[in-house]
């Protein structure tokens, strides 16, 4: 069974009387365990397919099965539910809270998750150790570097030990190095048993991941499994 499966999805935003379509009868599977990288241009419907993915957002038409069950079968308080505990988000922008310091943002998710003091502090401290930022641990989030608070960023997400982890465009305000850095850090997630799905338009970030799924006008134009390191021409297609 599969960890996450969508069949004939779509999602289509109305505004008035214009509707404009954001994916497009869409089917795929993903497993326990893998790292997947949903690639595309701006525009493609790869970053509405992540939200859809994450529970962030719901279809207008289709099914999304969660560990074999329909995601109509569950209540908001579910939902909210298996976004704690099942899954990890990194956004682009970060979405810290400057005021807070490092060790704050990382318990955010602890404190939702019916942690005690004592165990969200364990348990921070030990996911900023893990993204090397123990000496960064009381300053303020605002006062960090881009590549300092993508890291803070990903200690909150596997707070929760989550199963899978969701990034949309993760490195896209990093410079090269901090890019890689985090990208090591997924590697390693992924290595722990961890499934990562990663939204790029960035052909070295969808190169660190096992399946490259391309996503074009709001349908899959590609999903292959990366073998040897294929290469990626630079207009996203797989060569």
């Amino acid at each position: 069974m599969a960890l996450i499966e969508i069949k004939n999805l779509s999602k289509i935003y109305r505004d008035n009387e214009i509707e404009t379509v954001g994916l497009n009868n869409i089917s795929l599977k993903i497993d326990e365990g893998e790292f997947v990288a949903i690639m595309g241009p701006s525009g493609s419907g790869k970053s509405t397919l992540l939200q859809i993915l994450g529970c962030l957002d719901r279809p207008t038409s289709g099914q999304y099965l969660i560990d074999g069950k329909f995601l109509d079968n569950y209540t908001d308080n579910e939902l909210a539910k298996i976004r704690n505990k099942k899954m990890g988000f990194v956004f682009q922008a970060f979405n810290l809270l400057p005021r807070l310091s490092v060790l704050e943002n990382v318990k955010l998710p602890l404190i939702y998750g019916g942690y005690n003091e004592p165990e969200r502090n364990k348990i921070a401290f030990d996911m900023i150790k893990l993204v090397g930022l123990e000496d960064r641990i009381n300053y303020k989030t605002s006062k960090l570097s881009g590549g300092q608070k993508q890291r803070v960023a990903v200690a909150r997400a596997l707070a929760n030990n989550p199963r899978v982890v969701f990034a949309d465009e993760p490195t896209g305000n990093l410079d090269s190095k901090s890019g890689e850095i985090i990208l090591d850090f997924f590697q390693e997630l992924n290595d722990k048993g961890h499934t990562v799905v990663v939204v790029t338009h960035e052909s070295y970030v969808a190169q660190s991941a096992k399946r490259i799924i391309q996503v074009r006008d709001g349908r899959i134009e590609s999903d292959v499994l990366v073998k040897d390191r294929r290469i990626i021409k630079e207009d996203g297609l797989i060569k």
